[in-house]
């Protein structure tokens, strides 16, 4: 009886051979259409809704915003601080009171 004896070299080799590659299946996008509620989109008219709208619906949602605890005047100025010093958000200076002013108006403490 014979044996055939193949090396330790060749069995590593074809062991660690990448193994070949098939064609991967055409890749496709697909367009989506989302349908966003309404009552969401924007913050409730006022004075400073234009501006709130125009600058933190970048970053949250009205529905986000709005869902957040009654907060003091002092506290919704410190968020905003926050947003602007911490988070980097591009509020310009000038629309910061009329911000702070809004949020305690519709979300306000006492």
């Amino acid at each position: 009886m014979s044996r055939s004896i193949v090396p330790a070299g060749v069995v590593l080799v074809a062991l660690l051979s990448p193994l070949p590659l098939r064609a991967a299946p055409p890749f496709e996008l697909k367009s989506l259409q989302l349908d966003l509620p309404d009552s969401d989109r924007t913050f409730p008219d006022g004075p400073g809704a234009d501006v709130i709208n125009g600058n933190c619906l970048a970053c949250h949602s009205a529905g986000m915003v709005l869902n957040q605890p009654a907060l003091p005047k002092a506290a919704w100025s410190a968020e905003v601080d926050k947003m602007i010093h911490s988070y980097k958000a591009p509020i310009d200076a000038g629309d910061v009171p009329a911000i702070v002013d809004y949020l305690a108006r519709i979300k306000g403490a006492d």
